[in-house]
């Protein structure tokens, strides 16, 4: 009969040991979380390029808050930025604690809330993207990357950051859950 409870105890341990493992990479991704987010927000804010025509008086200047759908894009991820920097403090405390439930479910919650906001404003964004390097003929919509060169690079740039922080948030959540079901 004693050696039941010699196994448990030993059956406990590496399961915690686990639980940290996967709160760390939790914390890690988090932190590669904010930089992409931010990095991606901040990059678009930015954006703008000018072109000069034949008289020197006449410009035409492209920048993100010509379009709605660019200024949704830079909100959603500040907005994801915002709430992976406060998010921090919950996934520490995953790791000391591990067996905060709460925090755990309201992360879960949270994260997916933020992967749907990020996934909607670099869908919306990406859709633009596309008009503008390819245009539509049936619309008469000319594509305005030909001219426009930097701006439309530095565009898809900004959605490659924000899509690779909407695939690391897929793993946020289930090592969420994860770690939910084992406590």
């Amino acid at each position: 009969m004693k050696a039941e409870p010699v196994e448990a105890s030993m059956d406990a341990t590496p399961r915690k040991r686990t639980s940290r493992e996967i709160s760390v990479v939790d914390l890690f991704l988090r932190i590669l979380g904010v930089i992409g987010t931010l990095g991606s927000a901040m990059a678009m804010g930015t954006t703008s390029q000018t072109l000069s025509f034949f008289p020197q008086a006449t410009q035409i200047r492209a920048t993100y808050d010509d379009l709605p759908t660019f200024m949704f894009f830079v909100i959603a991820n500040s907005v994801a930025c915002g709430y992976l920097f406060l998010s921090l403090p919950l996934s520490i405390v995953s790791i000391v604690r591990s067996s905060a439930k709460i925090a755990r479910v309201f992360l879960v919650v949270l994260d997916t809330v933020m992967m749907s906001l990020l996934t909607a404003g670099a869908s919306a964004s990406a859709a633009v993207v596309f008009l503008a390097h390819e245009g539509n003929n049936k619309a008469n919509w000319s594509p305005i990357c030909q001219q426009f060169d930097s701006f439309c690079e530095r565009l898809s740039g900004c959605l490659i950051g924000s899509f690779v922080t909407v695939i690391m948030f897929i793993p946020l959540v289930i090592i969420s859950a994860v770690v939910l079901s084992r406590s």
